[in-house]
């Protein structure tokens, strides 16, 4: 089953997200707007019409040879953590509402985490997060969704706020969520990110492979 987090993109979209499916039978590319995630069986070059001059997007898992003028810009090796068991709530986990305000979170991830969640993200799954006063300081959601698993996504909380466990509510609502449905949590963490791997760890997750999203750009000038 799980195998197919191998090419977790691909696998997504020949799936549950079928509907933000641009390209052919051989490879597929999320719409613009949604994520900047390609997926594809053996070869990207199927893709190729379907990529803007300049536009820069993610190959997630094993790097194949490229179309001549797409270059590989950075290689960001990320653990691919699964979570088979529930969590334990906290007793003192503080209210987790469902997000609705696309804006809103947009700008919450934004701030903390330019660059992967796109004004369209949303629309990939459910987001859940936490109020102080009225204003929305931490979130998480579900991003890539695959046939009985679902990858969580978009964990963040205003720096001024940190310390305050929302990260592990959030985190613990999602995994308990998903697995009372049927579908098994996945996530991916930078290797670097060793509090948030130790978080991850303390709730369940245990690592299944090293995976790389690769950040590759299609260049004007061909």
């Amino acid at each position: 089953m799980f195998s197919v987090l191998d090419n977790p993109a691909w696998h997504a979209l020949n799936s549950k997200h079928k509907e933000f499916a641009i390209g052919t039978a051989q490879a597929k590319r999320y719409s613009p707007d949604i994520v900047s995630f390609i997926g594809f069986e053996t070869s990207p070059d199927p893709l190729d019409p379907f990529m803007k001059a300049g536009e820069s997007f993610f190959i997630i898992g094993d790097l194949p040879p490229l179309p001549a003028h797409w270059e590989m810009q950075h290689n960001l090796v990320c653990l691919q953590m699964v979570c088979e068991q529930p969590v334990t709530l906290d007793k003192d986990a503080p209210v987790i509402e469902e997000l609705s305000d696309s804006q809103e979170m947009y700008e919450l991830v934004t701030k903390v985490q330019p660059g992967y969640y796109l004004p369209g993200t949303h629309r990939m799954g459910n987001y859940f997060g936490i109020r102080q006063e009225g204003k929305l300081v931490a979130m998480a959601g579900e991003r890539m969704r695959l046939d009985g698993l679902t990858e969580l996504s978009a964990i963040v909380t205003l720096p001024e706020f940190t310390g305050r466990k929302y990260a592990r509510h959030l985190i613990t609502h999602l995994v308990n969520r998903n697995l009372a449905a049927g579908i098994i949590p996945f996530l991916h963490v930078s290797q670097s990110n060793e509090r948030a791997i130790g978080l991850y760890e303390h709730l369940g997750f245990v690592t299944r492979r090293k995976i790389s999203f690769y950040l590759v750009k299609k260049r004007t000038a061909q």
